[in-house]
């Protein structure tokens, strides 16, 4: 017969008017011999804490490597840290969630309603399936999951819940389920096909101008689902873990001094396959390298100058061909910050003395007013979309900044990419073709002139209804089926 152990981080967590069970302090479990030749054991890890590389961890880490059948598994602590991962794994439940929660509509004016689940048991009858089948998928001892009410009702946050803040109504609950639990068969849900390889997206939940949202994220997920690749968010607190996974795919605004370019730095160094490299983050992160590449290879542009600082922090001359307005910009701006328009010498010399302050460079272009830019995506050297992104509402550019860091963004239409011009199409990919073969954003203005490439990003914008609103899933799959493609051409090789 199985025997349970009952993990603490202190002997203490484990009250005296409990009931009589094995309990093992996490520090014990991890560093006596005894338990490492045990077999035929069940383990429930209660420890205080599950973060990663805590006592908690290492406890459901090692109890895998011991073939001990523990909860939680990593995999579901893994899970519960990421909001993206565990509120797709629920997306299925929304039925059930709506079913459940009807008769607490009325009764929440702040829309705000949460339940313990303790080994799949709650206090609500009515809820009791809904607890159960939240359980079969974050198999967590102690869990707390939070409701918002907004129209409908959403799961806002799952949990682990901590023994020893537990109110005396929930021990009394909690020893219920501990007894129901430990005297029941175990059972493991089926275990998925395993993923052939697992990627890692660099993204910051806390961005407000991120090159992909969390709805964005979300369908990479499912897409990595449906090719056999597990997709895992990650920060920037994960950079030494990067040697864990095949792949990495950076979703946070890169740039030279920034650590989205270290984490590039050493997931090539570790063999990783990468988006975006190292090599595209320095060329598409400078505007005066991509204004030289441009003009060496003959590809238009609006008129630009390099402007240097001189001593006392004058400026250069300004060529005669740039007339005013013009527009400055820093050489590593992004969405739009660092961009300023000019309509006189004065106010030239005194953005540019600004300016110069930042930078021994910045640029001067002249100035060409459309309505939209086009946005044509390539991946691969083959294009995958194109978006008109329209300015800003009484503004020049397509995101407007105010002082207070508020902004706004212009509208946005998205078309297939052979419904394009043919002209911008082409001029883009010429352009992004000088970079590399990664996944690029070339910005184009279309002017009775002709097209002028304005920009080549490196980690252009896919976000859910926008980018994709032509291609729908399509644009994710393709994204993530590159991997694909490049990780088994590297496993061949």
């Amino acid at each position: 017969m199985s025997t349970h152990i009952v993990l603490v981080e202190k002997k203490g967590d484990w009250k005296h008017h409990y009931p009589e069970a094995t309990v093992v302090s996490a520090r014990d479990y991890l560093g006596r011999p005894e338990y490492h030749r045990l077999r035929d054991i069940r383990v429930i890890n209660l420890c205080r804490s599950y973060r990663y590389l805590s006592m908690g961890y290492y406890c459901s880490l090692l109890a895998q490597a011991r073939r001990h059948k523990i909860i939680p598994s990593v995999r579901t602590i893994t899970d519960l840290s990421s909001r993206a991962i565990y509120s797709l794994n629920t997306e299925d439940l929304d039925p059930l969630v709506q079913r459940s929660l009807k008769k607490h509509r009325d009764d929440k004016v702040n829309g705000d309603f949460e339940i313990d689940i303790f080994f799949g048991l709650c206090r609500y009858p009515e809820l009791q399936e809904l607890a159960h089948q939240i359980f079969d998928l974050f198999r967590c001892p102690l869990l707390r999951v939070e409701f918002r009410l907004n129209v409908k009702w959403n799961i806002s946050a799952i949990k682990p819940a901590y023994l020893g803040n537990l109110s005396e109504e929930g021990e009394a609950f909690f020893l219920d389920a501990f007894g129901a639990y430990t005297t029941k068969r175990w059972t493991t849900p089926r275990a998925e096909k395993p993923p052939r390889y697992d990627l890692a997206v660099l993204f910051d939940p806390a961005n407000k101008l991120p090159p992909s949202n969390e709805r964005a994220i979300r369908k990479f997920v499912l897409a990595g689902k449906k090719l056999g690749v597990n997709v895992e968010m990650i920060g920037k607190k994960d950079f030494s873990r990067i040697a864990e996974y095949d792949a990495l795919f950076i979703r946070e605004t890169t740039n030279i001094d920034h650590y989205t370019y270290r984490f590039a730095q050493k997931a090539e160094s570790e063999g990783l396959v990468v988006i975006d490299d190292p090599d595209s983050i320095v060329k598409c992160t400078n505007k005066v390298y991509l204004t030289e590449l441009l003009a060496a290879n003959r590809i238009p542009t609006p008129k630009t100058a390099i402007l240097q600082k001189l001593r006392g922090g004058r400026m250069g001359g300004l060529p005669a061909e740039i007339s005013y307005p013009l527009v400055l910009k820093i050489p590593d701006g992004s969405f739009s910050r660092g961009v300023h328009k000019v309509n006189t010498l004065a106010e030239l010399e005194v953005t540019a003395s600004r300016l110069f302050k930042e930078s021994d460079l910045i640029l001067a272009q002249e100035f060409l007013y459309t309505e939209f830019d086009w946005r044509i995506g390539i991946l691969n050297r083959t294009p995958i979309f194109a978006c008109q992104y329209f300015m800003s509402k009484r503004h020049w550019q397509i995101v407007k900044h105010s002082p207070s860091g508020r902004f706004t963004e212009g509208d946005a239409t998205t078309w297939l990419v052979e419904e394009a011009p043919e002209a911008v199409v082409t001029v883009a990919l010429k352009a992004a073709n000088l970079i590399g073969g990664g996944l690029y954003g070339v910005d184009v203005k279309q002017t009775k002139r002709g097209v002028f490439i304005m920009e080549i990003n490196d980690n252009p914008n896919i976000d859910a209804g926008v980018e994709d609103k032509a291609l729908g899933v399509r644009l994710y799959e393709t994204v993530i089926g590159e991997f694909v493609r490049r990780l088994d051409l590297k496993r061949a090789i």
